[in-house]
């Protein structure tokens, strides 16, 4: 369902038409605007709708109070407001334009004018704005844009990026999202001349930005257009590999798998170690991220390079000693630095074989081996070597009996 249909579909979802009704009307008017106008006519989710108002922000929260809805000041300096219905966030901004702008932060004041709101957004297919009773406002031609899948800024592209210079990461990312054939060229040469302009900003919204590109639909070519123009590198402040990521979204798509935005951002920049701690300190990585590209790094670096994957015991050993999400994550890279065909059998076995380990895990420890009367130390690192080797060999068994056995064998080994 796309167009008319569509924006009707969009009015008639009952979070939305609660949150027009509360915000609409007696003098003020509340429209839905941006993305959920964009996503709808393009048969796209619109879960998340925002609506732009001629309400001030004192406003906006005493009609919600009155219609019984939660109303949250995330930005109420700025003029936006998040009012909460049935557990549904919408973000609510009233009418402003920019008086002074950095280039990260604006100071605003607040207007009446659609319109004028309109030509302050950064790229025509998000100024659209729709009233409650359906009317589509495009005063910048964004529907055309939108039918051609052209993402063009508004007005002087040089003037946009430098009102927030995310609109560089912006444009990359809506334009592997929602366009087709080549950048536009004015916005390209804007991004490249301005780029610089990226170090103002912070890290937390430079990555959020990366990742959405990453995962965009177009997210790997679109990157690679991006890494020629010399942006990627800048971002990331190091080498990037733009053909590996493109292989490691082939080989998500063999393994029926959706785009892993952090895996992807590893095919891109991750090689060793030392590159996942440059990316923790350059894109503020959220601990949980920085430990799997980190394991990610490391059991790579454990393959030695290798182009083709390990199999039988060797593969085991493997996911015994870096762990299985690493093992996984690591064979993906590795099959990606490999440069062999997505749905190459061997690698695509070795995938299976991996999800089969994820808890494997010798079932023998040290405590175990000193009561066999082992002294504490290397005699016990040396057994448990060992044991791991023919309880790999024997098909990894959990029955007791067998793995009394096993202990028994390696002992008398030693003996």
């Amino acid at each position: 369902m796309t167009g008319r249909a569509a924006l009707a579909a969009l009015l008639a979802e009952p979070h939305n038409s609660r949150a027009l009704a509360a915000l609409d009307g007696e003098g003020e008017e509340t429209r839905i605007v941006g993305g959920a106008v964009r996503n709808a006519l393009l048969g796209l989710p619109t879960t998340d709708v925002d609506l732009a108002t001629t309400a001030t922000p004192d406003v906006i929260v005493a009609r919600a109070r009155k219609a019984g809805l939660r109303s949250v000041p995330t930005g109420y300096d700025h003029g936006t407001v998040t009012v909460i219905v049935g557990g549904r966030p919408f973000e609510v901004t009233s009418l402003r334009e920019d008086v002074e702008t950095d280039g990260r932060r604006a100071k605003v004041r607040f207007g009446r004018d659609f319109d004028e709101d309109a030509r302050r957004r950064d790229f025509t297919i998000n100024s659209m704005s729709l009233t409650r009773d359906g009317v589509l406002h495009d005063p910048l031609c964004g529907q055309a844009d939108l039918a051609a899948r052209r993402v063009r800024f508004i007005g002087d592209a040089r003037q946009r990026i430098a009102e927030d210079y995310l609109r560089i990461l912006r444009l990359f990312r809506f334009h592997a999202a929602f366009g087709q054939g080549p950048l536009d060229p004015d916005g390209l040469a804007a991004a490249v001349d301005l780029r610089a302009g990226l170090t103002r900003l912070s890290a937390e919204r430079v990555r959020a930005e990366l990742l959405k590109l990453l995962i965009a639909a177009r997210g790997p070519q679109v990157a690679a257009e991006a890494a020629e123009a010399g942006l990627l590198e800048f971002a990331f402040a190091g080498a990037v590999y733009p053909a590996r990521l493109e292989r490691l979204a082939g080989i998500e798509t063999a393994r029926g798998l959706g785009p892993d935005a952090l895996m992807r951002m590893g095919a891109l920049s991750v090689l060793v170690q030392e590159d996942a701690e440059r990316l923790r300190e350059k894109l503020r990585l959220s601990n949980a991220e920085h430990r799997r590209l980190v394991g990610a790094a490391g059991a790579l670096e454990a393959l030695h390079g290798s182009l083709a994957p390990p199999d039988g015991a060797a593969l085991a050993e493997f996911v015994l000693r870096v762990g299985a999400g690493a093992a996984a994550d690591a064979l993906a890279l590795a099959h990606a630095e490999s440069a062999a065909a997505a749905d190459e059998a061997g690698w695509l076995d070795a995938y299976t074989a991996v999800a089969g380990m994820n808890d494997l895990r010798l079932p023998v420890s040290g405590e175990d081996l000193k009561r066999r009367g082992l002294a504490e130390g290397r005699a016990i690192g040396a057994m448990l070597k060992t044991l791991q080797a023919k309880w790999i060999r024997a098909g990894f068994p959990r029955d007791p009996a067998i793995v009394a056995r096993l202990i028994d064998e390696a002992v008398a080994e030693r003996k």
